[in-house]
């Protein structure tokens, strides 16, 4: 039976065992839901191979690929 990786104990599970490495399980926990941990909040590039800026806005925790993509959102959402 094939292990259903997008359970956070599956993940858990084989990054202990070296079958996925830790930033592939984030990756993965990312992507979950609207995947919003997963791709910049801008342009919507993933974050494959880059870690994230984040940042707070109203309340919220964003995410963006660049500082560029988040001054360009701040500005749309002055």
């Amino acid at each position: 039976m094939e292990e259903d990786v997008y359970n956070k104990e599956s993940r858990a599970e084989m990054v202990e065992n070296d079958e996925m490495s830790p930033k592939e399980a984030a990756f993965m926990e990312g992507a979950e839901g609207d995947g919003q941990k997963a791709k910049c909040r801008k342009c919507g590039n993933a974050f494959a191979d880059q870690d994230p800026i984040e940042k707070e806005i109203d309340g919220k925790v964003c995410w963006f690929c660049s500082d560029n993509c988040l001054k360009e959102y701040e500005k749309e959402h002055e």
